[in-house]
């Protein structure tokens, strides 16, 4: 089963190695797919849990009882087809290649499947296109 979830370091947990504890002590795979964390700064973690579902679970619990908080994240990326203009910039920097051009018509191909939900292409889509729900 897979999990993908939100975690939000206080200062005080920041150098602790999570992932190595997922994997050793709840036999959890933890795929990162987007970091953001810095010494002495709350810091922030978007994982694809990767285990069985009582693992899963434990892992989470432990998370949490270390100080750790954790949200399920349950977003997704929407792109609105009227506003969007095919232009393409925002393929370049999908790193799961879930954002594609149509060879033959040009046309922007969403593959919602593949989307890890970086929210990289939000910010590159000139004409404001492309948002998460909530």
């Amino acid at each position: 089963m897979k999990k993908r979830v939100t975690l939000t370091f206080p200062q005080r947990t920041v150098h602790m190695p999570v992932t190595y504890r997922l994997a050793k002590d709840f036999n959890v795979a933890a795929n990162i797919i987007r970091a953001q964390v810095a010494p002495n700064q709350v810091g922030k973690l978007v994982l694809e849990l990767s285990g069985d579902i009582d693992e899963l679970e434990a892992a989470i619990e432990w998370l949490r009882s270390q100080g750790i908080g954790v949200s399920l994240a349950s977003r997704e990326i929407v792109i609105d087809e009227n506003s969007c203009v095919d232009c393409g910039l925002c393929t370049g920097v999908c790193p799961t290649e879930a954002l594609t051009l149509e060879p033959e018509t040009f046309k922007l191909k969403f593959l919602r499947s593949r989307c890890v939900v970086c929210e990289q292409c939000i910010p590159t889509c000139p004409v404001q296109a492309i948002s998460t729900n909530l």
